[in-house]
């Protein structure tokens, strides 16, 4: 019984759309075209491989198994294409990746560096854009791999933890604070807070965090321009949280004073996502690497309590398929 890769493609979209019309989009192909190829693949197997409702498809068991079994190919098959590249006379290709502001404000600068000295004929393009957007088009294939905080499931999806930062209040450079210091938010007088709406994957986090240890807020204001609420709060006396890695430049406190949440700490988890059935290039796989060693470098300041404080508090929940740099520390023989 005969299916070509085709098949497997679009059999894929419409598992993980959950939507024939979804799944044509993606394949460039039409609803009728998606939902009659469903339709002759239920035929040659002899049992249903989606519940249809109302506006979406629902897997069955057998669409489940049949599902995880395609991705293995697909995966398998772009692999063996991509082990081809290196023969070719022409140039390596290119790299596209997805980072956050998290990751671009202060990593990405020197890890490009690193990567052009070692590759200079190979293209890299980054999109900055916020965890949803990211999640997206890895999924679609659009992008080599992303850098998001962690999430539980994703289907289409593989991921890794990626580098684990503390949380850290950030106002102006005014004195009235030690850089540096831990602070207990509790502690404050009441704050003027600036925080992403509530579409951002850390806002429920932090929104949490404060409530849960008693910090005072006098005003808040919803800023989804990173940019922009670092410029805000470096002039006014508003203040945010943010990751320390974000803030691994202002080390030396002559725009901002930055200062660890404490008792307890609060860490963000970011993990790198890549698609459950693409193999990544050789290219991209190297980018990954050294951006992985300028996140462990600038990250140091945020990550040498870590292990202490991962034996007494745990502050974000991994997929069960994660673990922490703490539990992988402790495993080792």
């Amino acid at each position: 019984m005969y299916q070509s890769i085709r098949d497997i493609r679009v059999f894929v979209a419409a598992y993980e759309e959950r939507s024939f019309t979804a799944a044509a989009v993606r394949e460039n192909a039409t609803q009728s075209g998606v939902s009659q190829h469903v339709r002759k693949l239920e035929e040659r197997f002899g049992v249903r491989l989606f519940s249809r409702t109302s506006g979406s498809v629902v897997p069955t068991a057998a669409g489940d198994v049949y599902y995880r079994n395609c991705i293995e190919v697909l995966r398998a098959y772009n692999a063996s294409n991509e082990a081809m590249h290196p023969f070719k006379d022409a140039a390596d290709g290119g790299v596209f990746i997805g980072l956050m502001p998290t990751m671009t404000r202060c990593v990405l600068a020197p890890a490009l560096e690193r990567f052009i000295a070692l590759h200079p004929n190979v293209s890299i393009q980054v999109v900055e854009a916020y965890s949803g957007v990211l999640t997206e088009q890895v999924r679609a294939g659009v992008l080599a791999f992303a850098v998001v905080p962690a999430f539980a499931g994703g289907s289409g999806l593989r991921q890794r933890l990626f580098a684990r930062t503390r949380e850290v209040l950030v106002s102006r450079a005014t004195g009235s604070r030690t850089h540096l210091a831990p602070v207990r938010l509790a502690d404050l007088p009441p704050m003027k807070l600036v925080l992403p709406k509530p579409q951002n994957s850390r806002r429920k986090t932090v929104e949490a965090y404060i409530t849960s240890k008693g910090a005072q807020v006098e005003r808040m204001l919803e800023l989804d321009a990173m940019m922009g609420t670092l410029d805000f709060v470096a002039t006014t006396d508003w203040v945010t949280v943010l990751p320390g890695l974000m803030m691994a430049s202002d080390v030396d406190p002559r725009r901002f004073t930055v200062n660890p949440l404490d008792e307890p700490p609060l860490w963000l988890d970011l993990v790198q996502i890549e698609s459950a059935h693409h193999a990544m290039t050789p290219m991209a796989q190297a980018f990954s690497e050294i951006l992985t060693e300028e996140t462990k470098r600038l990250n140091q300041p945020w990550s040498e309590q870590q292990v202490a404080d991962d034996e007494v508090h745990t502050t974000a929940v991994l997929p069960a398929n994660v673990k922490s740099y703490g539990q992988r520390r402790r495993s080792r023989p």
